[in-house]
């Protein structure tokens, strides 16, 4: 198959928009014979001739006037197309809220991808529950916000996976207590809700032992053989097991959605919610 050259076209171009080689080769930084180089290896490609010599100067003939539209079609289809894959240049500050969960396991990547593509947008990065989050009185102002939400919860957040909850714990200690001994974030959070209900409708005897809202400190608690949690499937730490055990019950899904809070920086603000979406389906 035949394929014409993009650079040998472009040069072919600048030729013709500057009157002659010498000039193209001095926008292009290349010497006149690699410009005539390339204008040859484009004809032999067509098998015609694109210039017609009077004394020193090279006119386009009649078959150079017909490549010289197209070329110029292709080469700016070439250009938009790289154009559209090509990092938009962004700025600013961008405040994020995102579950503690999430900001251990999920965040780290995602700030360092992000920052590498997009080195002048600053992140300043609040974790908490999302119930606080996404409290009408919040002093903070988020440009976007990451939230857990119960499935049958009507939302006007962007769903961007529905992922199941699951009990995690250290296989090797989850069940050496008479009573069912748990380790849960404070009240307000979804995941102990949920819990909470699931172990009510049950005959298995339970107890809280440990409360902490940080990631960290129940991981460390359940490692002390404190108890089991739950979390989300996706936001599951490397150092914590996903126990399933026929005493322990179902605990169903949990909507994981991204919230805009009207960002000074919407562009911006738009791409880090495409990273956010892209690695959590990971």
């Amino acid at each position: 198959m035949n394929q014409l050259s993009i650079d040998n076209l472009r040069t072919f171009v600048t030729v013709v928009d500057l009157g002659g080689y010498a000039k193209a080769g001095e926008k292009l930084g290349r010497s006149q014979p690699a410009i005539s180089l390339q204008i040859k290896r484009l004809e032999q490609q067509l098998s015609t001739k694109l210039f017609t010599k009077q004394g020193q100067r090279h006119q386009i003939n009649y078959d150079g006037q017909r490549l010289y539209k197209t070329a110029q079609q292709i080469l700016a289809l070439n250009d938009e197309l790289f154009a559209q894959f090509q990092p938009v240049s962004l700025k600013g500050r961008l405040r994020l809220g995102i579950p503690s969960e999430f900001a251990t396991t999920l965040l780290p990547n995602i700030i360092g991808e992000f920052s590498t593509v997009y080195p002048n947008v600053s992140l300043e990065v609040t974790s908490a529950l999302s119930k606080t989050l996404l409290a009408q009185d919040n002093p903070q102002h988020f440009d976007l916000v990451m939230a857990l939400i119960d499935p049958d919860v009507a939302t006007d957040g962007q769903v961007i996976l529905n992922d199941d909850l699951v009990w995690v714990g250290d296989k090797t200690k989850a069940f050496n207590q008479d009573a069912l001994a748990l380790v849960l974030a404070p009240d307000g959070c979804v995941y102990r809700s949920r819990v909470i209900h699931r172990l009510k409708t049950q005959t298995l005897q339970w107890r809280i032992t440990y409360t902490n809202a940080d990631l960290t400190g129940i991981s460390a608690a359940i490692k002390q053989g404190l108890g089991i949690s739950a979390l989300a499937r996706s936001s599951v730490p490397d150092q914590l097991d996903i126990i399933e055990h026929p005493k322990l019950p179902i605990l169903g899904r949990i909507k994981i959605c991204l919230f805009s809070r009207g960002s000074e920086h919407p562009k911006a603000s738009a791409k880090l919610a495409e990273f956010i979406q892209t690695r959590l389906a990971r």
